[in-house]
């Protein structure tokens, strides 16, 4: 076995051991076939208020801007599907939001483990990301053969469906590197049947302006009436799309203690949310994802449902 072989099972025996699903690795490098797809993408306007998606295009395509020499993208997906879910009766939260905000979870376990390739293999660079950065980490993860990505525009890995979240080390360390897998969608348009804003234009594309998630998360605006009566509960977020594809029935719930609920969290009625204060949306929502809405946010969603 030579050193990129040896390095490569040890980082992905350390990811393993630190609670990650799966880990692949490819070359860093130029991301050719998502340039024009991202630039048409932006020239539609499918990015909505979320102006954020116009900059860095170069970095968001190109790992080397991002870490110097950078050698290898080392993609990993963290479960976060859930033992129970909330109440019939009641506004819907997005399965990922239900415990601690993801991005200190994984934060945390990606410096583990560049502190980890570090102290075994010796002088190595990287970042850490989390989708707080421009990385297109669903392009990456297919890349590293970690899935597919679906007509609904998530990842989709057979055996285990799509609930669980993407990061990355890039590092300037040459690596074994994995490759894609195929795509596995076959005829199904579950998705975009499913869809009740119809935010999936075609598939694969998915206008992100016209996403029940960015309603309830991105825009700071009032909710365009148009879509009233069309968000199916959902007051942050939206797992329509992941809830009827086949492939989530293989989903098994997370072993990560900080993505459980708060233990008032799933027995929440409507009423409940209607109802609810400034205090109870602090202590319910601590360490939350809920917090990117705030307070004032998530009422007018509520209130957006309710009328």
């Amino acid at each position: 076995m030579n050193n990129k072989q040896q390095y490569t099972q040890l980082i992905k025996t350390e990811a393993k051991r630190l609670g990650f699903l799966s880990c692949g690795i490819s070359k860093a490098q130029f991301l050719e076939e998502e340039a024009p797809r991202l630039e048409k993408w932006l020239k539609n306007n499918m990015q909505g208020e979320m102006r954020y998606m116009e900059n860095h295009f170069d970095k968001r395509l190109d790992p080397t801007k991002l870490v110097d020499d950078s050698k290898s993208v080392i993609s990993l997906l963290l479960n976060y599907y859930p033992e129970e879910t909330q109440t019939e009766n009641s506004f819907k939260l997005s399965k990922y939001a239900y415990g601690t905000d993801y991005h200190f979870v994984i934060k945390d376990k990606l410096k583990s483990l560049l502190n980890f390739i570090q102290e075994e293999i010796g002088d190595v660079h990287g970042r850490a990301f989390v989708d707080s950065a421009p990385v297109m980490d669903k392009a990456w993860a297919a890349k590293s053969g970690l899935g597919w990505i679906g007509k609904h525009s998530n990842l989709l890995t057979q055996q285990v469906g799509s609930f669980y979240f993407i990061a990355e080390l890039i590092i300037d360390l040459e690596l074994e590197y994995d490759l894609p897998t195929t795509d596995h969608c076959g005829t199904c348009t579950k998705c975009i049947d499913a869809c009740p804003t119809q935010a999936i234009t075609e598939p694969y594309v998915v206008d992100g302006s016209k996403c029940i998630s960015y309603f309830t998360i991105e825009l700071k605006d009032k909710i365009p009436t148009e879509f009233r009566g069309q968000f199916d509960d959902w007051m942050f977020g939206c797992d329509i799309c992941q809830d009827v594809c086949p492939w989530n029935r293989f989903s098994k719930a997370h072993n990560e203690p900080l993505f459980n609920p708060h233990p008032e969290l799933l027995s929440m009625t409507k009423k409940d949310w209607e109802e609810i204060t400034e205090d109870v949306f602090k202590e319910l929502f601590k360490k939350s994802a809920v917090k990117r809405t705030k307070f004032e946010g998530l009422k007018r969603n509520i209130e957006f449902l309710k009328d």
